[in-house]
């Protein structure tokens, strides 16, 4: 049985105050909540005032990126160490704005998944395609070289340490949602992938969540699907009320 995973990201908001101040709203909402495994990815400013804030409850802290060497000269960037000595106990990696606006490749995607679980993260790693890829039908082989470059070289012993996040960029902040029928078709896919790449078991295991414009009143179709484990939830995860609703989406 995969436990179901809800991830808000919460991309470039909140002040430290705010950080706090949005977490301590949150804890009583889902304080009597089982079974879901609960995530904020909060701006690098704000993780270690997340991680206090979260104390004593079952919310986990994620950062949005990280790097893959553990020190060095690399001016403005921050490892998987640094993330752990926050409090950090996820990171996302991969995400399609990291793809579009700062180069993340496939190949950086690995390395920094590689680096991050090594050093005892769990990855959030990110896949997904435009809209010029969808309407031609690429959907699928963008969605296998971004999932088999991501995990290249990585062994089936650390598959424990990785969630894939489906983020169709179309999807992304647009106020579209792909369908559930839409949604549950590549899920089935990047499970397929799995299989093909580890083996049924490793599929079987592997928790695939859907990105994209999830909202409370869209969660629950979504959710039904059977390769559908979470939600990586960006403008919806801002607020705590909203939050705790998709956290609370079994009723």
């Amino acid at each position: 049985m995969r436990t179901p995973v809800i991830a808000g990201n919460w991309k470039l908001f909140k002040t430290q105050v705010e950080t706090r101040d949005f977490i301590q709203d949150l804890k009583p909402l889902i304080a009597d909540v089982t079974g879901v495994e609960i995530i904020i990815a909060p701006v690098f400013t704000a993780l270690a005032t997340a991680t206090q804030a979260a104390a004593g409850s079952s919310v986990r802290i994620a950062a949005q990126d990280c790097f893959w060497e553990k020190e060095g000269a690399f001016t403005g960037e921050i490892s998987p160490s640094l993330l752990l000595d926050a409090g950090c106990s996820h990171v996302i990696i991969g995400h399609s704005e990291r793809r579009q606006y700062f180069g993340e490749t496939d190949g950086t995607v690995n390395r920094k998944t590689k680096a991050a679980c090594a050093a005892g993260l769990t990855v959030l790693l990110c896949v997904g395609e435009t809209l010029d890829e969808r309407e031609s039908g690429s959907t699928f082989p963008v969605i296998e070289a971004q999932l088999r470059g991501g995990l290249d070289g990585i062994p089936a012993e650390t598959l424990a340490q990785i969630v894939i996040a489906y983020e169709p960029v179309w999807a992304i902040g647009t106020g579209k949602t792909a369908s559930n029928e839409q949604a549950q078709e590549v899920h089935a896919h990047i499970r397929s992938l799995i299989t093909a790449l580890y083996g049924q078991s490793a599929a079987d295991a592997m928790r695939i969540l859907y990105g994209g414009s999830v909202k409370p009143d869209n969660i629950k179709g979504l959710m039904a699907q059977p390769d559908i484990d979470g939600a990586l939830v960006g403008g919806a995860s801002l607020k705590a009320d909203s939050f705790a609703q998709l956290v609370r989406y079994r009723g």
